[in-house]
């Protein structure tokens, strides 16, 4: 960690896991979780599956319409809310503030030592109708979530997307601007024992 909050993550480990057809047939849904933290290694690798930057550093790990890139990932911690700094491989401070249970409404949210949101910046899809800006960011979060989805079944962590929060409440405690639209969220951790 950093004297402004930051957590400087370990460089992700980029080889190894399942293959890819036994991580989709270990691919599901859980919604019973540990408390158990998740390490910083295991972090970095599951944010770098998730929506890091691959192979030349100018494709992210997941596709994005026309490569616009314009889903960030908030993380929520015990210890504060960050926003994944992919270049860098470093969580930025954005409340020093526990707000997992902010992030949902199911009663597994607050115990489960990561939520994922993710915040996509309406202003980078151009081109396109209001109806085709909101389709391109929960599309691209689709795709953002399976890598994440496909990363905790190689990993023996549980996971699950979800939709049911108050975005509104979110984005105020978030400082989110107008145009930064919170798309989903998921929730990360070990299974419950």
């Amino acid at each position: 960690m950093t004297a402004n909050g930051n957590i400087v993550l370990p460089a992700p480990q980029r080889e190894g896991g399942l293959p890819l057809m036994e991580a989709l047939m270990k691919r599901r849904s859980s919604r019973k979780f540990s408390e158990r933290e998740i390490d910083l290694q295991t972090l970095s690798d599951l944010l770098w599956a998730t929506f890091g930057f691959g192979g030349g550093g100018k494709r992210r790990t997941a596709p994005s319409s026309h490569n616009r890139q314009e889903t960030d990932l908030y993380v929520a911690l015990a210890s504060g809310t960050y926003v994944y700094d992919p270049v860098e491989n470093v969580l930025k401070l954005v409340l020093a503030e526990d707000i997992r249970a902010l992030t949902g409404m199911q009663d597994f949210v607050p115990v489960a030592p990561l939520n994922l949101v993710y915040v996509a910046d309406t202003s980078k899809i151009t081109g396109k109708d209001e109806r085709g800006t909101i389709e391109t960011a929960y599309v691209d979060t689709g795709f953002i979530s399976q890598n994440a989805y496909l990363f905790c079944a190689s990993a023996g962590l549980s996971t699950v997307t979800r939709a049911m929060i108050d975005k509104q409440a979110l984005a105020a405690k978030l400082s989110l601007r107008s145009e930064q639209v919170i798309t989903l969220a998921q929730t990360v951790g070990y299974p419950e024992e």
